[in-house]
């Protein structure tokens, strides 16, 4: 991942749950929050809900490799989490794919683009 660094820490998910905001979906909960940092960092969250563990390792998998063909199209400088869902072990890639590119960063982009309108 090029632009991306691995977000691994319990209290920068805590924190991102938190403060963060969040886009909701059939397959996936993003959660994402700016920081500070000239990279995004990433994270992936698989609930023993999802399946057992091979359910969650694929769901993880997609997952990760639908923010990979996406990653350029994401803003720099933000936290973000996918939390998978029970369907996301059984979706294809091109959906979750083309669910990012179609929906989920413009509504990110949208949110950070009035965030920084309220801040001037």
């Amino acid at each position: 991942m090029v632009y991306t660094e691995v977000l691994n820490k319990n209290k920068d998910f805590l924190d991102l749950y938190r403060r963060g905001r969040s886009i909701v979906s059939k397959t996936v909960v993003i959660y994402f929050r700016t920081n500070g940092l000239p990279c995004n960092r990433f994270g992936i969250t698989a609930g023993k809900k999802v399946g057992n563990a091979v359910m969650r390792n694929r769901a993880k998998r997609i997952i990760r490799q639908a923010y990979r063909d996406n990653e350029l199209l994401f803003p720099v400088g933000i936290d973000i989490v996918f939390v998978a869902r029970r369907s996301a072990a059984e979706v294809k890639e091109d959906v979750l794919d083309s669910y990012i590119k179609d929906s989920a960063v413009g509504q990110i982009n949208e949110y950070l683009a009035q965030a920084e309108e309220t801040n001037q």
